[in-house]
């Protein structure tokens, strides 16, 4: 989501006129959006702030003494940080998730300094970020697409109403709200004319959609007509992330009868224990959730599944953890995103008893990370010698003269080929395994 929200910040800037500045000390304007799901994402960000701060100083030395040759570059933090400590970060600017419709206001204010056509003030944009104050409509950015790119991000629904006791999201992002299908076909059509492969569908609970009465299954069906339709660029959709108590049947259906949906799911499910997760306010148990794979696996047989799984919640018990092993043993997830708890202020298990101590964590989770490292690289073992289908979406990093590739079982692919390939769907073989990606070989026509 916070990709495809700066794309839209981007496009906004660039709308008004603005450019990429070629280093920080030359810019006007730095923005850093922010993630509050994870405590080590935050302490990134202040590191990133006190180095910002410290290079502003410097050009408000070089200003004052009229050495500069511009006005000193202002730092705007956008995002969950914003909208959960507001007024305490280190910034001339703070933009909450709930206050994005101000971007264009700050933009105008510094404009104006630049300009002369204002004094410098010590006042900020008002920061205005409390749920209650959720606009009634999804709001922000008509489109979220990057240039260069042959996948897009197109957000449908925000916000999430389902209070997860570790989670900080409905307290920075807000409740629920949907997105209208016009404009989420509308954006669809926009970035499929801009030669876009592939779409991944947004939600923090993508699968709660509703939009006067239209729910996440009609939406697909939507969106699988308009995709399917003659000469139509985008072939493959995802969308993430889902919650299992919310996956319906006819989302299954869906999926079945549409060969653009790609065959991978990311399914979160945190935790392998009945006591843990409704310590958690997950609203299912570990029983609902293996029912809902093998409902899913009986209509989809080939399809891969990803999760979360989250270590070392308040109470959690050695049975409760090796539940967990378990779970991941017969689930056999393809990879996972994996962690251990850390208390963010404002949730409701911030407060709670029977802290399981860091050390206990971190083995915990070193144990979590081993299995399903072998779990991957057992199923990823399987495939190869077989041929499949790939979206060549750009070039090494390592390697000029290789491009990467992805199935739509979400496996990487190294390719020899050169950057013309890029956004080209082709049939590979897959030849070996390095690691979590394969090295394929291109089976020409």
């Amino acid at each position: 989501m916070n990709i495809a929200e700066s794309a839209a910040m981007v496009r906004t800037l660039e709308e008004r006129g603005w450019r990429k500045a070629a280093s920080i000390e030359a810019a006007d304007l730095v923005i850093v959006n922010t993630c509050s799901v994870r405590r080590t994402a935050e302490q990134r960000v202040f590191g990133r702030l006190d180095l910002l701060n410290a290079l502003k100083r410097k050009a408000v030395a070089r200003w004052n003494s009229a050495e500069g040759e511009g006005y000193p570059f202002k730092i705007l933090v956008a995002g969950c940080m914003a909208s959960r400590l507001g007024g305490k970060l280190k910034a001339d600017f703070v933009m909450g998730t709930l206050e994005k419709a101000n971007f264009p206001q700050i933009l105008e204010k510094i404009e104006m300094l630049n300009s002369g056509r204002e004094e410098e003030s010590d006042s900020q944009i008002p920061f205005l970020s409390t749920v209650d104050e959720e606009p009634p409509a999804f709001a922000f950015s008509p489109l979220h697409y990057e240039e260069g790119t042959v996948r897009s991000f197109v957000p449908v629904m925000h916000g999430c109403d389902n209070f997860c006791t570790y989670c900080i999201v409905p307290y920075t992002r807000g409740r629920e709200v949907s997105r209208p299908p016009s404009d989420i076909l509308a954006e669809i059509k926009t970035i499929s004319s801009r030669g876009m492969r592939e779409i991944t569908l947004l939600g923090q609970n993508v699968n709660a959609y509703q939009w006067n009465g239209i729910l996440f299954d009609e939406l697909l069906e939507m969106i699988a007509q308009k995709v399917e339709e003659p000469g139509e660029k985008i072939r493959w959709v995802r969308f993430l992330s889902s919650h299992p108590k919310d996956f319906s049947a006819k989302t299954i259906g869906v999926l079945a009868r549409h060969r653009c949906f790609c065959r991978h799911l990311h399914l979160c499910v945190q935790h392998g224990s009945d006591r843990v997760l409704a310590a958690m306010n997950r609203r299912y148990t570990r029983a609902q959730y293996l029912a809902l794979v093998d409902q899913i696996r009986a209509v989809l047989p080939d399809i891969t599944l990803s999760t979360d799984i989250l270590i070392g919640f308040p109470g959690e018990t050695e049975a409760d953890f090796e539940e967990t092993l378990d779970f991941m043993r017969q689930v056999q997830f393809i990879y996972a995103y994996m962690y251990h708890f850390n208390p963010r202020e404002g949730t409701a298990a911030f407060s709670l008893p029977d802290r399981v101590p860091d050390e206990v964590k971190r083995r915990r989770l070193s144990a979590v990370i081993a299995l399903q490292k072998e779990i991957t690289v057992k199923l990823l073992n399987t495939r190869v010698g077989e041929q499949v289908t790939v979206l060549i979406e750009g070039s090494s990093k390592k390697n000029t003269n290789e491009l990467i590739c992805r199935t739509e079982w979400d496996e990487m692919v190294v390719i020899p080929g050169d950057v013309s390939r890029i956004g080209a769907f082709t049939e590979v073989r897959l030849e070996s395994l390095n690691g979590n990606t394969f090295r394929g070989r291109e089976l020409k026509e």
